[in-house]
């Protein structure tokens, strides 16, 4: 559990030395699925007032953001090993699934979404944040040297999953107002 709770707080905190460990690390891989698990939960709980939708809108609202996060690691996966692969880039999934399962940690800090009037900023908030993360953890799992092509390959996959989500959310989230 203090190795767990060391990487959430590395992962965080942007320590390029805890995204090696958890890139090296294949018993990590459970670690990486328990915080894409908790940064979804997290955000249906948060996210429980904005649409007063009960348990089922928790549920919605969890299940999409995982769904995003999962069209987000295949989108990294495509672009950022596929496409624009840098000449080192040597692409390993579970590696890049344990990095940028890590660098969902900030989504579990929205839970606080459930206080009154902070909900919008604590999405907007840990949003930012995990994008900030996951560059520094595609960066180091497809072996970059530019930080500038993790910035890319990031900010194209996050726009298209969030175009992805916010459908869904449209579909099949709570209704607001």
């Amino acid at each position: 559990m203090a190795v767990f709770l060391h990487r959430l707080m590395g992962a965080a905190m942007l320590d390029v030395s805890t995204y090696e460990e958890v890139e090296a690390d294949r018993r990590a891989t459970s670690q990486a699925l328990a915080v894409v698990i908790l940064s979804g939960l997290a955000a249906g709980a948060g996210a429980w007032r904005v649409g007063s939708g009960g348990a089922a809108g928790v549920f919605a609202v969890a299940t999409i953001a995982m769904i995003a996060w999962a069209a987000w690691a295949l989108l990294i996966f495509e672009i950022g090993g596929r496409l624009i692969p840098e000449p080192q880039t040597r692409v390993d999934v579970t590696e890049l699934l344990r990095t940028i399962g890590f660098a969902s940690t900030p989504g579990i800090l929205r839970v606080f979404g459930v206080l009154p009037g902070v909900t919008v900023p604590v999405f907007v908030l840990t949003a930012v944040w995990m994008l900030l993360t996951t560059v520094v953890a595609v960066r180091q799992a497809l072996d970059y040297t530019s930080t500038t092509r993790a910035v890319v390959v990031c900010v194209l996959g996050w726009t298209l999953a969030l175009v992805m989500a916010i459908v869904l959310g449209l579909m099949f989230g709570p209704k607001l107002g």
